[in-house]
């Protein structure tokens, strides 16, 4: 049996946690975390072509030439969304080749190339240098076939081959980036042909993508009356 003074003190303590207030009992709510509300966004970057190579049959994707230069200007403008912090740039780089039935039957096709480009922040200053590499022989090394052209099929005898999977980090202060052509070498079964001259088509690049924390939103001030 439970005495007096026992049962006494067991009627104390309900008491006491009956007159507790209920908001403490109860667990504060969450917030979302800061994270959470400017999360990484990753979408197709939005870029000023010089030269549209055209899309794709198979890919769908936009092809854009790559021309050779060194005015950040007259390159492939990419610009970046309002952001806090780094932007990752991601792209497809390709080298150049035009497409020909009559040698690829006189087994007169085979070509090595080797294009370098460069990617430039709009002062000029080099981020990064990519180099693509691979031999063509046959339609089998293509990438695809770009679709506007007087071919059969409709497409055009220029299309992309070999793939290089591009990703640098662009610093948060800047805006835009460009990307130029700087060099191209080209080994056929007779020779050697070298081009560097301004304003020439050495490369494709396709597949831009951005990656990115959106900036935060400024919200007007509410005037009052």
């Amino acid at each position: 049996m439970i005495d007096v003074r026992t049962l006494a003190a067991l009627l104390v303590m309900a008491m006491a946690a009956l007159a507790a207030p209920i908001e403490a009992q109860r667990a504060p709510a969450r917030r979302p975390a800061a994270a959470a509300q400017t999360a990484t966004r990753t979408e197709p970057a939005v870029f000023a072509c010089q030269s549209l190579l055209g899309d794709g049959v198979q890919t769908k994707r936009p092809f854009c030439d790559v021309l050779t230069g060194r005015d950040p200007a007259a390159g492939i403008i990419i610009a970046l969304p309002p952001h806090t912090g780094p932007v990752t740039l991601t792209f497809d780089l390709h080298n150049r080749h035009t497409y020909s039935e009559d040698l690829i039957a006189t087994n007169r096709a085979y070509r090595h190339y080797t294009a370098t480009i460069g990617v430039l922040t709009a002062d000029n200053t080099l981020l990064t240098r990519a180099v693509v590499q691979n031999e063509f022989r046959t339609a089998a090394d293509l990438v695809d076939r770009v679709s506007g052209g007087a071919g059969p099929g409709g497409v055009k005898a220029v299309a992309p081959t070999g793939t290089e999977s591009i990703s640098l980090m662009i610093p948060a202060t800047d805006e835009t980036v460009s990307i130029l052509g700087e060099k191209l070498t080209v080994v056929r079964v007779d020779g050697t042909d070298n081009f560097s001259a301004p304003g020439r088509p050495i490369a494709i690049i396709s597949n831009v993508m951005l990656q990115y924390r959106p900036a935060p939103v400024r919200r007007a001030p509410v005037r009052r009356r």
